[in-house]
């Protein structure tokens, strides 16, 4: 199946609350709460927002914020109906290629500490704990992962 990403238009908004809602779903009943990304203002975010294209739908959405040090990668969300495809680890290093196009050296994010899957997965992509605490009433784990320095395009030319 053919995607691409792009960044999100007002147009996508409905799409990109539609999915974060039926992603993150099933994680209410561990937290007790909605999880934060379920109560997220898109239209706020809409500069941050890149969405995942399959066929001619919306199938995934990435939020990522840049800081001074880092880009923060606020949101991963798939369709449910496109998970097992391989969208959500292209939406993580398309957030790379973002950061390492504005010079950046790092991605962090967060998940929730009820998220258990997410502790594995994130580490397995690459990613670093570098914390866990409560923030804004979540229990949360901070990640982050350094990103190589891309190479000069001319190999023995410093400079160029």
């Amino acid at each position: 199946m053919s995607n691409s990403i792009r960044a999100a238009t007002a147009d996508d908004i409905a799409a990109v609350e539609q999915i974060v809602a039926l992603a993150y779903r099933p994680y209410i009943a561990r937290i007790g709460r909605a999880p934060a990304p379920m109560t997220a203002d898109y239209r706020a975010l809409l500069p941050h927002t890149h969405v995942l294209i399959a066929g001619d739908a919306v199938a995934g959405v990435l939020v990522a914020i840049p800081a001074a040090d880092h880009l923060l990668v606020d949101n991963v969300a798939i369709d449910p109906r496109h998970r097992g495809c391989g969208f959500g680890r292209r939406l993580l290093e398309y957030a790379e290629q973002q950061a390492q196009n504005r010079g950046l050296p790092a991605l962090r994010l967060y998940t929730n500490a009820a998220m258990t899957e997410n502790l594995s997965l994130y580490p397995y992509l690459g990613y670093t704990e570098v914390g866990r605490g409560t923030q804004d009433g979540f229990e949360r784990v901070f990640f982050s992962k350094a990103l190589s320095r891309m190479k000069s395009a001319s190999p023995g030319h410093p400079g160029r």
